[in-house]
């Protein structure tokens, strides 16, 4: 039996449009990674959500990572590609 949790996430500009929301709450198993959300927002939202994710990234817990198979925190931000320096 997989125990579930839930996960806030937050969507910002293309993510947000391809989610149609700014952000929910979705259950996923207590172990999940980054890689697993990216597959449930895949298997969610298709291909308006890979394109923003191509280039986007994830905010958890406060830290950037574009590493699948990091932990997820409690809340995950889905976040556009930032220009500038």
């Amino acid at each position: 039996m997989t125990v579930a949790r839930s996960i806030e996430v937050r969507y910002f500009a293309a993510a947000a449009d391809a989610a149609g929301r700014e952000e929910e709450t979705i259950a996923l198993p207590a172990a999940a990674t980054v890689g697993g959300l990216r597959a449930a927002l895949l298997e969610r939202y298709g291909a308006p959500m890979e394109r923003a994710l191509r280039t986007g990234s994830f905010l958890v817990d406060g830290v950037v990572s574009r590493d699948d198979a990091r932990p997820l925190g409690d809340r995950v931000d889905v976040l556009p590609p930032f220009a500038g320096g």
